[in-house]
């Protein structure tokens, strides 16, 4: 990923930086070496193979577990020389290895390719080779463990934190596109089908009869469109849904539906069963009102809470009526508005006076229908 390549460049040039230090030692402790000409040879592995591995890996396509074990395979064996070399009396007293800080290399490597844990492992495993290597444990060998460990640990969770940004970035990215393409189509829509919609719905009203039938119809069509192309757009988790976007074709010429310019996200069930409970109240109101009755959707997010309002002006609701249709079988406020509310853990309280039309209020605990979805 693209903010992955500063963390493998910087391991490019360590692996110079490393090989370039074990050259100097291994160029001033040669004469003391039980095989000198072991040292030089080590040290043309160590060259041959820093070329290869900068090449190698500038690739993303070949940074796979092949090369990666390869890596630490040469490593280790360039470690594991050093007991061919090296006296072992000087091995024990703490001289350090062939490859110096050469060996961290595929360490990095592992981490940035699989993570902290993936880089741990790596560390745990070269601290096993300096430990066959000097035949014990000495202070050397925890400090060579416990300094690559850290390193790997830190560089893994790093590389984590960069992939993890980068598939933000791509989100943010294709959010963008996507929105500029809403509102180029948004643009279309209100310059073209919305205008005609508007002009069959005044020219119907205005003929009267049929024609206005279809007025009122084209005026719902228009309501809905605009309605669609004025919720934003935003990246949701996955199995959740924006409770705007669900609410949004409800909206006609006798609804308006308000919300916060935020999204207000719930899971997918929640989100489902609170529309139909929305889409019940507004039937309620289209059946005992009236068609022509106003009807307004107003959607809160409180934090710990999600309330949606539906208010009318129509007629109202006598004192008692509620009870009366329960008694007689009519369930539609008891059972798909009540229901689903209760069942999605919320409460659902109703105003009403005769003549000053009816407000539902529709309240869900966001943290219980978290639990639920």
């Amino acid at each position: 990923m693209g903010l992955e390549i500063p963390l493998w460049r910087a391991v490019a040039v360590f692996r110079v930086a490393a090989l370039v230090y074990a050259t100097v030692l291994i160029a001033r402790n040669a004469s003391d070496y039980t095989r000198p000409y072991g040292g030089w040879i080590v040290l043309g592995v160590m060259v041959v193979w820093t070329v290869f591995a900068v090449y190698a890996y500038s690739a993303p396509s070949r940074r796979r577990w092949p090369l990666l074990a390869a890596d630490f395979a040469v490593t280790a064996a360039c470690a594991l020389a050093s007991r061919w070399v090296i006296p072992h009396h000087e091995l024990a007293g703490g001289e350090p290895t062939l490859p110096m800080a050469w060996v961290a290399t595929p360490v990095l490597a592992w981490a940035i390719a699989g993570g902290r844990r993936v880089g741990a492992i790596a560390a745990l495993l070269m601290g096993a080779v300096d430990l066959i290597v000097r035949w014990h444990v000495n202070e050397v060998t925890i400090n060579t463990t416990v300094l690559l460990l850290l390193a790997g640990v830190i560089i893994g969770h790093v590389a984590r934190l960069a992939a993890t940004a980068e598939e933000r970035l791509q989100r943010v990215v294709e959010l963008e596109a996507a929105t500029r393409e809403r509102e180029r189509l948004a643009r279309g829509i209100h310059d073209s089908v919305l205008q005609v919609l508007a002009i069959v719905q005044r020219r119907g009203t205005e003929i009267g009869g049929e024609a206005a039938e279809l007025g009122r119809l084209a005026g719902e069509q228009g309501a809905i469109l605009r309605g669609l192309i004025a919720t934003d757009i935003a990246p949701a988790a996955q199995g959740t849904v924006d409770l705007r976007v669900t609410l949004a074709p409800y909206a006609s010429a006798t609804v308006s539906i308000a919300g916060p310019a935020t999204s207000v996200p719930l899971p997918d069930s929640v989100a489902a069963e609170l529309s139909a409970a929305v889409g019940s109240a507004l039937d309620n109101v289209r059946v005992h009102c009236g068609p022509t009755t106003r009807a307004w959707v107003l959607v809160e997010d409180e934090g710990d809470a999600i309330a949606v309002t539906v208010r009318d002006d129509g007629p109202g609701v006598p004192d008692g009526r509620l009870e009366q249709a329960a008694a007689e079988g009519r369930l539609g406020v008891a059972q798909s508005i009540r229901g689903r509310v209760r069942d999605l853990g919320g409460t659902v309280s109703f105003v009403s006076t005769p003549g000053n039309g009816t407000e539902v209020e529709l309240r869900v605990p966001r943290r219980l229908s978290v639990a639920r979805g």
